[in-house]
This record gives structure tokens, sequence and C-alpha cells, in this order.
């Protein structure tokens, strides 16, 4: 008889927040259930691409053994590995629910004081407010272009 899988919740939906003077984050309460799901509180604060990604450290972990396990197959992968691995934060909501977003993160995304959150399964986007919409018009402006990849998922 197979084990019965545990479903966890998923990091789902989009909330805006806006950073204190110190640059700590109000994680929402519903982030902070699903993170409880996962074993740990601890989460994994890394670069990507124009925002931040907060990972529970055990998704972070199976992130990370497959860049450097299976990245050293791709050797156009070393410089983009290098530089997410050394922009590596671990963190944990503390009493109040919130996380520090160190300035060395928030300078190299250009996050200000207004932050976006998305909900992204398993993982959360921290974006700048301003990067958000920018980043939401032009998937907007070129909605129609995603017919084809959705068509071949079978959701159109």
């Amino acid at each position: 008889m197979a084990k019965d899988k545990i479903i966890k919740s998923r990091f789902r939906s989009k909330s805006e927040h806006a950073l204190d003077v110190k640059g700590r984050l109000n994680f929402p309460s519903r982030f902070r259930e699903v993170l409880g799901q996962y074993g740990s509180d601890m989460l994994v604060l890394v670069i990507w691409k124009k925002h931040i990604r907060a990972y529970p450290i055990s998704e972070w972990e199976l992130m990370e053994d497959k860049l450097l396990d299976q990245g050293k197959e791709q050797p156009q992968l070393v410089k983009f590995v290098r530089l997410v691995l050394s922009s590596i934060t671990e963190c944990k909501p503390d009493k109040q629910g919130r996380i520090l977003l160190p300035a060395a993160l928030r300078s190299e995304t250009g996050t200000g004081k207004d932050v976006v959150l998305t909900g992204m399964r398993d993982w959360v986007e921290i974006w700048d407010k301003d990067s958000w919409d920018v980043e939401l018009q032009a998937t907007r402006d070129h909605f129609d272009s995603f017919d084809k990849a959705l068509s071949k998922l079978g959701i159109l």
C-alpha cells in the first residue's frame, strides 16, 4: 500500500507592502502558514533577475543541488550559479512576522520601500512596486503571445 502523500498548501496570490526603515517586510500570515508546512520557518532569499525570491529552505536546497550538480554539465550556467549562490541570505520571520531584506539584495534588485509579493507555488517573489508595474504591463501587452504555449499545456 502506497503511503499517502502529504499535500502542502501553496504560496498564492499577490499583496502589496511597505518596508520599514530597517528594510523589514511584513511576511503575510497566509505565507507564514504555508512556510510552516515545510517543517522549518527558515527562508532563503536570493537574487533572481529583477526581484528577490524567498524559498523555504527545503525547496531551496533542492534547487541548489540541481544548480551545483546538474549545472556542471552546462558551462554557460557557471556565472549564473555564482551570482545566485553568492547572493543567498537565510532568514526567518521574527515574532511580528517580519523578514529582513538585506540592503545588498535591495540594492542589487532596485527594491525600494514599496514592494509587491507574488506567490509562485513553491516560492515567493518580492518585487519593487515600480518594477512589478512595468513587468505586469509588459505581460498584459503581450498576453496573446502566450496562446501557443498555453495550448500545448491543454489550457486553451
